[in-house]
């Protein structure tokens, strides 16, 4: 399975998957998003000049003012997991870093940066 299948199968579940808050009663209660604020998230993301990177598609400003409250859903998911992504890829390189840091203290490393 290449990479690109397991990013189409994730894309596909987070654009099932339904947003639940606790209630009162201590269930799980449907809420709705804020379409206004997820889509000024989006027109942020599009000022950075990377939506194609983080989302798999290039937006305009006026592209973004006329998507449905699904697709801008759709996207503000993509985005999500995409940052996910990128603070889970730098914890794992910042805890390799440590961690050949600690046992260079033990052990003796001529170069830890390599």
């Amino acid at each position: 399975m290449s990479a690109e299948d397991v990013f189409a199968d994730v894309m596909n579940l987070m654009e099932t998957e339904p947003t639940l808050s606790s209630g009162l009663a201590g269930g799980l209660v449907p809420t709705a998003p804020d379409i206004p604020a997820l889509r000024e998230q989006l027109a942020v993301l599009v000022s950075t000049g990377k939506p194609k990177k983080a989302i798999g598609v290039q937006l305009t400003h006026e592209q973004v003012k006329r998507l449905s409250d699904t697709e801008v859903e759709k996207y503000i998911k993509r985005y999500e997991t995409y940052v996910c992504s990128k603070t889970t890829e730098s914890l794992i390189d910042s805890f390799i870093f440590l961690a050949t840091k600690a046992v260079g203290m033990a052990v003796k490393i001529k170069d830890i940066e390599a």
